[in-house]
């Protein structure tokens, strides 16, 4: 097992140490599978979607294979007990709430190359195949299980429809398989005065017979696996070791449900599996379905099976557990398949001082910040510095205001759109190539210096760093232009100002590059006007050697102000959560 394990490791660069380099890898990006059986708040967005797409799109600029995976976690209790409260079939429900996810995520742009569905067959097969793989192995074993069984519903409940206080830290909505507050894993019983979360009634504990993975047997495996991966952020490796320091013991994957992944078993044939379980094998089968869709069936494997790819899982501090311990585990005990290279663990965004909550309409949620009006590069902006890296951030509209005027509006705007406004008027939106003085050396050496600090920020994943840098850039061209006056050049010295035109559009070319994984639309449009074909890449000569632009259209605006009456609308919008029934009524 050991040797297996650590053939598909390999080796690690310490973070904040990576040197980017053109060598050619394949990247397989593995997005945390929503439940679909209620709609994302901006917290969703910031804690796995948007960071895995831009760290995606980045890795495409550097000329990687990449696939960005995700899908929709359609299966268990969640889904079963939302159908009761909505009165529809699981199947309308998951049916409506895909389209709804769906659509949100393209709206962010988020560059899905798959985004499937754990109801499909090809997860259904994909699933039971891994674990008879693994029951073959000797990994599961049979036992009895007491599950929480609400009188009420007539359902047994899965262990986060429990909630009690914590028995570590007195946390009083501690769910039954984990506390939020402390992250420590429970099982229902643990609780101190559990309850139904549907309806509030104390469950009772009925015995069942269920189906374990034993975790004791992997420990050792995992303990050294989780010990080599130096690149690792802190809190997922600490959270990680914490597991192995209290001792891993065995833990059900099947439920006594209807709705979800049936066990191919003798004598289990009516349960299904653990939505813990079968969930992230969600990320191969997406990966089979992408495969299929795209004419070439096997080409998943290239992703799975060659130890040569790495796989990134983005996913917010409540699933670290499950993506350091239970899924690497299941992978290791089935023996087919490559372990992750990077577990990006990120914290929680919070709201204007408390957490995101739809019950009480307190945060920004995504089905009205579709219906804002407001450019989605606007809400990708600011989305991108509230990515919890190493500690929970949170929304201010007061802060989101100054960043998009300040810094959005002020200097990356603002800077495009007076170097292309100048070649439009007074070069006739021609420039062309000028060799570089002494001063424009050192303007390019500065710009380029941001570059390679961006791209070392996105090899490690710190993408919050890479943005500033970004920003950097432009803040570079900014000065530059105003330092040389263009305006006053174009009357006294025409030649010196073709040069210093020339430079900025460089400069633009730079930020049209670096901004494309953060803000793709406005990357796109700055490139479109400069016509840059099949220019946008990292791995492309970022010096300033552009060759004679002719610009295509006339330059507009990039981004506008944010006045406080926009604020205030917004805020009438984005503010006020839809009722799930609402999406149902067609």
């Amino acid at each position: 097992m050991s040797s297996k394990v650590e053939s598909k490791t390999g080796k690690a660069e310490k973070r904040g140490t990576a040197s980017p380099s053109s060598e050619k890898r394949r990247v397989l990006v593995c997005c945390a599978l929503p439940y679909t059986n209620a709609v994302p708040h901006v917290g969703n967005i910031v804690g796995s979607h948007l960071p895995a797409d831009i760290f995606a799109r980045y890795c495409r600029l550097k000329g990687y294979e990449t696939l960005l995976i995700g899908g929709a976690d359609e299966n268990g209790t969640p889904t079963e007990v939302a159908a009761i409260e909505l009165k529809v079939t699981p199947k309308r429900l998951t049916d409506v709430f895909y389209k709804v996810h769906k659509m949100i995520y393209d709206w962010f742009e988020i560059s899905y190359d798959n985004f499937s569905r754990t109801s499909l067959p090809v997860h259904h097969k994909t699933t039971q195949d891994l674990f008879l793989k693994i029951y073959e192995k000797g990994y599961i074993t049979k036992g009895v299980m007491r599950q929480p069984y609400c009188e009420t519903d007539k359902l047994f409940l899965a262990d986060r429809y429990v909630v009690g206080k914590c028995p570590v830290c007195g946390y009083e909505f501690a769910r039954g398989d984990q506390c939020e507050n402390c992250a420590t894993l429970l099982e229902p019983e643990q609780l101190i005065n559990p309850r139904c979360k549907i309806d509030g009634s104390a469950p009772v504990f009925k015995d069942s017979d269920n189906l374990f993975l034993e975790r004791e047997k992997l420990q050792p495996s995992l303990e050294t696996w989780i010990l080599s991966q130096k690149h690792w952020r802190k809190q997922v490796s600490s959270i990680a070791l914490a597991w192995i320091k209290e001792g891993l013991r065995k833990r059900s994957i099947t439920r006594d449900l209807k709705w979800g992944v049936p066990v191919p078993l003798k004598g289990f044939e009516d349960k299904i599996f653990y939505v813990w379980f079968d969930a992230p094998i969600g990320y191969i089968s997406s990966t089979k379905e992408w495969a299929e869709r795209s004419g070439n069936p096997d080409k998943w494997k290239d992703y799975w099976l060659d130890p040569k790819t790495r796989i990134y899982n983005f996913l917010g501090k409540d699933n670290i557990p499950f993506h350091t311990i239970f899924w690497p585990g299941m992978l290791m005990a089935n023996g087919d398949y490559n372990l992750p290279y990077d577990v990006v663990g990120l914290q929680y965004c919070n709201y204007e001082g408390d957490k995101i909550s739809k019950s009480r309409n307190w945060g920004i949620f995504c089905e009205k910040v579709v219906e804002s009006g407001l450019d989605p590069d606007i809400w990708r902006y600011y989305l991108a510095y509230l990515i919890p890296e190493t500690k929970d951030s949170e929304f201010k509209w007061d802060d989101f205001q100054t960043r998009i005027n300040n810094e959005l509006v002020a200097a990356i705007g603002n800077f495009v759109h007076r170097t292309l406004t100048f070649a439009s008027n007074f070069l006739g939106g021609v420039v062309e190539r000028k060799e570089l003085g002494d001063e424009e050396r050192q303007v390019e050496s500065k710009v380029l210096q941001q570059v390679a600090e961006a791209d070392s920020a996105l090899q490690d994943v710190r993408l919050k760093d890479a943005l500033r840098n970004v920003l950097q850039v432009a803040i570079i061209g900014n000065e530059y232009f105003q330092k040389n006056q263009p305006w006053v050049l174009i009357k006294e010295d025409p030649e010196r100002c073709k040069l210093v035109i020339y430079t900025c559009v460089n400069i633009c070319r730079v930020i049209a590059v670096t901004m494309a994984p953060f803000l793709p639309s406005s990357s796109a449009r700055i490139s479109g006007l400069l016509d840059l074909k099949g220019a946008l890449s990292w791995e492309g000569e970022l010096k300033f050697s552009l060759e004679t632009v002719t610009m295509k259209a006339k330059p507009e605006i990039l981004f506008k102000k944010i006045d406080d009456k926009e604020v205030v609308r917004l805020k009438s919008i984005v503010t006020k959560s839809s009722d799930a029934a609402e999406f149902f009524n067609s």
